[in-house]
């Protein structure tokens, strides 16, 4: 399996391709979309919407995992975020792809056992589960590698519930 995951943003998109054999975990890819601050915010979502439509045909992802909404204080923040997450929805439609979210609390405990690690407890898990030599960097690839991690772990379990309550 080939998860995609994704930490949205308007200025920076972290992603990361995960295969997943078995219980075997390897990083395929992951960097950052970065999008010009001086661009119209379309422009920036179309850039973001392109390039992970790229992605998702490139690996041919089996299944898109996004980081959950977090409001904090800012809400012009979230809402840039909530506009990026929905261009990565809509890319994923588009290709019939699966999309499931996480809230970053369940991010953290997949990959950590708590949903109160910081990011470098993160990161630092997500290279030694993934093989990696060093933490992933910027912050937000790791954390999209994070969240393709939880994905790989909870996609067999979720599958079968599914499957059940049919």
């Amino acid at each position: 399996m080939i998860v995609l995951g994704i930490d949205p943003g308007i200025a920076n998109t972290g992603y990361g391709i995960v295969l997943s054999v078995g219980s075997k975990l390897q990083a395929l890819e992951f960097g950052v979309i970065e999008t010009r601050p001086r661009a119209a915010p379309e422009m920036r979502l179309a850039e973001i919407h392109r390039d992970v439509g790229e992605l998702i045909a490139r690996f041919e992802a089996d299944a898109v995992a996004l980081e959950d909404l977090y409001f904090g204080a800012n809400v012009v923040s979230a809402m840039a975020v909530g506009q990026a997450r929905g261009v990565v929805l809509l890319a994923a439609g588009q290709q019939g792809v699966p999309v499931r979210a996480y809230t970053p609390q369940q991010v953290k405990a997949a990959v950590c056992g708590s949903g109160r690690a910081d990011k470098q407890q993160v990161a630092n898990m997500a290279a030694r589960l993934l093989g990696l030599a060093a933490p992933p960097r910027p912050d937000h690839a790791a954390d999209a590698l994070a969240v393709a991690v939880c994905e790989a772990n909870r996609a067999p379990l979720a599958d079968a519930i599914a499957e059940a309550v049919l």
